[in-house]
């Protein structure tokens, strides 16, 4: 077998070029598009036609998906086509993904005959699942303008249908990192495309429990039962996620554009998560009692105030590193602080000692709440059944 739904590595080779990806929310390292291949000629006559035909079927099907039914179009042709056609052709690419594995699965698990290209192809599938799981969020996530043209708003509904969506991305990601990559020989292994590299796996897979998580912390502010400790556990776990997705990719050599976008996100939204986690401790360190303790609280709004100047930034690289995008108009939990924190840091520094030198606090540390979606293989198909009783009896005659 040769090279199915993978990439050489970051560059964009089988990636369409695209110089606007349009507004972004989650970040989706783009889709890989397949590559044809006949499996009559990769497998020989060592299989039955009727097996080796249904699994180019299968195959030709996602390639004819992915390239002529609208999942490579503009950004701004994709966001219309799902918005009104309740994005059947993710739907559809996904359900044929799901009946083309557990044929696959049969080659891969057929010690006789399967390379470790046959996982190659196996965890280029759930890369595109994945993928697709995320770009699904991205449309869910991304704010409706109001009827008087003004507000932006995404729905408490669509919040919460991401974040099943994103623990069912890191369902996929966490299952190719502990399950599939141990199936590669050691060099294939270390031959794989960048953005197949355990590193930026992880880094994915922490990516979409981070954007669980904000959702989560949007929600709660939203919420009048959700108390500031709560508030301050979900944004300091922030931290901690989007701190792990940072230490997982920053050490892979990623090409530009792509790769380099992704380190940009993450450095982004790494920044970003502490404007949260600072502010909501000050608070809780507002509530003390003592010089020490107000203290300390006005150092930690005020970093959270630095930290969202630099998070400002950090947003502009991302936006400007090619591929170009944009964010959207702001909401949910940055939209809050952008609201409040000024306001509240720039009141307790007044109430500061001039001559006091209170370094911000350390943030608390908390176990982390979200974790991927427990994914398992489906069942073999069938149709391997009937392949191998044909091959005994063969073998018997």
């Amino acid at each position: 077998m040769g090279c199915v739904l993978s990439t050489p590595d970051y560059t964009g080779e089988n990636k369409r070029k695209t110089r606007n990806v349009g507004e972004i929310v989650v970040f989706v390292p783009g889709l890989r598009i397949p590559k044809a291949m006949d499996f009559s000629v990769q497998l020989g006559d060592g299989f039955s036609k009727s097996l080796v035909d249904r699994l180019s079927a299968l195959r030709t099907r996602i390639v004819v998906m992915t390239t002529e039914e609208g999942l490579v179009r503009s950004p701004k042709s994709r966001k219309a086509t799902t918005r009104h056609g309740g994005g059947s052709a993710m739907a559809d690419l996904h359900q044929a993904l799901e009946d083309y594995l557990p044929v696959l699965l049969g080659l891969a698990q057929n010690k006789e005959t399967c390379m470790g290209n046959c996982w190659y192809e196996v965890i280029s599938v759930l890369h595109l699942m994945a993928m697709l799981s995320l770009w699904q969020a991205n449309l869910l996530l991304l704010p409706q303008t109001t009827s008087d043209n003004y507000h932006s708003k995404v729905s408490e509904e669509s919040r919460r249908a991401s974040v099943d969506i994103f623990l069912k991305a890191a369902g996929y990601l966490d299952f190719a990192v502990q399950n599939v990559l141990p199936q590669f020989p050691t060099q294939l292994r270390k031959d794989l495309p960048l953005d197949l590299a355990e590193g930026v796996l992880r880094a994915l897979c922490q990516q979409a429990l981070s954007q669980g998580v904000d959702i989560q912390l949007g929600m709660a502010i939203d919420s009048a039962k959700a108390t500031t400790a709560v508030k301050r556990r979900l944004a300091c776990e922030l931290v901690t996620y989007w701190h792990q997705a940072q230490q997982s990719i920053t050490s892979i050599p990623l090409a530009k554009e792509w790769g380099e976008k992704h380190k940009l996100f993450v450095t982004w939204k790494y920044i970003e998560s502490k404007v949260a986690a600072y502010y909501y401790h000050g608070l809780i360190l507002e509530e003390g009692n003592g010089e020490r303790s107000h203290a300390m609280a006005a150092a930690s709004l005020q970093a959270a105030d630095e930290f969202l100047r630099e998070s400002k930034k950090a947003c502009e690289a991302f936006n400007e590193a090619p591929p170009f995008s944009r964010s959207p108009p702001v909401w949910g939990t940055i939209k809050y602080l952008m609201e409040k924190l000024p306001k509240d840091a720039s009141s307790n520094v007044k109430e500061k000692d001039p001559h006091s030198q209170e370094r911000a606090p350390a943030l608390p540390e908390f176990a982390l709440s979200l974790k991927p979606d427990e994914y398992r293989f489906p069942p073999v198909d069938p149709s391997w059944n009937n392949e191998l009783q044909g091959s005994s009896l063969a073998s018997t005659r």
